[in-house]
C-alpha cells in the first residue's frame, strides 16, 4: 500500500470516528448552530431597522456575513477537540496503532468540514425565514457555499495547531474568541466599512473576513448598484483574494500542525 493511500484510508477512518461522535452527541451540532441563529434574529429584528443599506434589504446584506462568522467560529472545534484528545490521552492510543501520523489531524479537520456543512444548511434555512434570498444562478450559489467551506477548512488548520500547542480545550476557546471576535466585527460582516474611522477602514478592507463576505454576497446575488463600489483590490477581487488567503493558510499551517502532532504524540 502506498503512503498516500494509507494516509487517505486512515484519515477517512478518523473522519468517520469523529462524525459518529457528533451523531452520538447531537448537542455538539445544536449548540454550534444556536449561536449564529441568535445572531441572525438579533441583527435582523433588533438592529436591522437602524442599519439601512442602500438598495438592498438588511437581511440579504447580513446573512452572508453570518455565514462567514459561523464557519470561522465553527473551526475552533478542531483545536478544542484535538486539545481534549491530548488531555484524555487518546492521542497516545493512536500512537500505538499502525496508522499514518497525519491521519488524526487530517481526519479531524475533514470531520469538522462536515459539521460546517450541516451548520451552513441550518443557517441558510434560517436566513430564508428572515428574508434572505439567493438571487444568482444555482452554480454561483454552490460556488458561494463551497468558498465558505474552503475558507473555514483553512481556518480549522490554524486552530488545529493551537489545540496541539496549548493542550486544553478551554484555552483554545478563549484564544479563538479573542482573535476571531475582532476579526469578524472589524470587517464588512454586518455593516459597510465606509463609516469606519480611517485606520479601522483600511484594516477592514484588507481583512480576509471582509473579502469572504463580499465574495459570498456577489456569488449569492446579494448586491446592489446603489452600494458604493469598493476602492481596494481585495474587495474588487474578493473571490481571488479569499482563495489566496486560504491557500496561504493551508500552506503554512498544514505542515506545522502535522509536525506539532508528531511532537505531541511522541511525548
Amino acid at each position: 500500500m502506498s503512503s498516500l493511500t494509507r494516509v487517505v484510508g486512515d484519515s477517512l477512518v478518523i473522519t468517520k470516528r469523529n462524525l459518529i461522535k457528533v451523531k452520538r452527541v447531537p448537542d455538539l451540532i445544536v449548540f454550534a448552530t444556536l449561536s449564529p441563529i441568535m445572531f441572525v434574529l438579533l441583527f435582523v429584528y433588533v438592529f436591522g431597522s437602524a442599519i439601512p443599506i442602500e438598495g438592498i434589504g438588511y437581511a440579504e446584506f447580513m446573512v452572508p456575513g453570518i455565514f462567514v462568522q459561523t464557519v470561522i467560529f465553527g473551526s475552533t472545534i478542531t483545536g478544542a477537540s484535538l486539545a481534549e484528545d491530548l488531555q484524555k490521552g487518546l492521542i497516545e492510543r493512536f500512537r500505538s496503532l499502525p496508522m499514518a501520523r497525519s491521519a488524526v489531524v487530517v481526519g479531524r479537520t475533514f470531520a469538522d468540514l462536515g459539521t460546517n456543512v450541516i451548520t451552513i444548511v441550518v443557517m441558510a434555512l434560517t436566513g430564508l425565514l428572515v428574508g434572505w434570498r439567493i438571487r444568482s444562478s444555482v452554480l454561483e450559489a454552490l460556488a458561494g457555499f463551497a468558498m465558505l467551506l474552503v475558507f473555514g477548512f483553512a481556518i480549522s488548520w490554524m486552530f488545529a495547531l493551537v489545540g496541539l500547542l496549548v493542550r486544553t480545550p478551554e484555552v483554545v476557546n478563549n484564544a479563538g474568541f479573542i482573535v476571531i471576535f475582532p476579526l469578524t466585527f472589524i470587517a464588512n460582516t454586518f455593516v459597510p466599512t465606509e463609516g469606519f474611522p480611517t485606520v479601522l477602514r483600511v484594516f477592514a478592507d484588507w481583512n480576509p473576513v471582509s473579502s469572504v463576505a463580499q465574495a459570498a454576497r456577489e456569488l449569492f446575488g446579494n448586491t446592489s448598484p446603489e452600494l458604493p463600489v469598493p476602492d481596494v483590490w481585495a474587495l474588487q477581487n474578493p473571490v481571488l483574494y479569499t482563495f489566496l488567503w486560504a491557500g496561504l493558510i493551508l500552506a503554512i499551517f498544514v505542515p506545522l500542525s502535522i509536525r506539532q502532532y508528531v511532537k505531541a504524540a511522541g511525548r
